[in-house]
């Protein structure tokens, strides 16, 4: 499937998900990748978010997981690589099938509306020097993941973060990553208060 055009939304990628679990017991990081493309890496940032913000997010090891993952793409990025490359004991990691369709399920009824309101706008905050401000933006939030796994389900804030910088990406819209700029402040705020707590 890795030579189909990448997802242009929420709920392609929802789609593509859902066929990919179909009939099995388990899914692992490298389907996934096959199923949403490994050419470019919006996709790839808007997938991990999806799964940080659904009930896997809560499953030990996977925090850290995703974080490596983004750190190992998003790396790619900065070096200017056109398509990346995963280690194979990554894209062999697997995560359960009923809590992936679970979580995609849970993320249905908001993706079509998410979708209907992005386009391209601003567009300067999302090429050039501003992709490569998102990709340092999105591999601090990776580096800080696995503390998330200290407050169950705190690494879902990183979660909504990730997925507005990956829509920015495929979208090219400017206002969601004035969002995830935002969330990615507040964020690390609202982790130190949890714990403190």
């Amino acid at each position: 499937m890795d030579d189909q055009s990448d997802p242009a939304n929420i709920v392609q990628l929802l789609d593509r998900l859902e066929a990919v679990a179909a009939n099995r017991s388990h899914v692992s990081i490298g389907e996934m990748m096959d199923a949403i493309g490994r050419r470019t890496f919006g996709p790839v940032v808007l997938l991990v978010g999806l799964i940080l913000v659904t009930p896997l997010s809560g499953v030990p090891g996977i925090p850290t997981l995703m974080g490596l993952l983004t750190l190992l793409t998003l790396g790619q990025v900065l070096i200017g690589r056109k398509r990346f490359w995963l280690p194979g004991w990554l894209v062999k990691r697997k995560v359960s099938h009923r809590k992936l369709l679970q979580g995609l399920k849970l993320l249905r009824p908001a993706a079509g509306k998410i979708d209907r309101l992005i386009r391209p706008r601003l567009t300067v905050l999302v090429k050039g020097p501003g992709l490569y401000m998102m990709a340092l933006g999105c591999m601090v939030i990776a580096v800080v993941m696995p503390a998330t796994e200290i407050v169950p389900f705190s690494s879902s804030i990183a979660g909504v973060a990730l997925v507005f910088f990956g829509l920015t990406m495929i979208s090219r819209d400017g206002l969601l990553a004035l969002f995830a700029w935002g969330i990615s402040l507040t964020g690390p705020i609202m982790l130190v208060r949890n714990l403190g707590g």
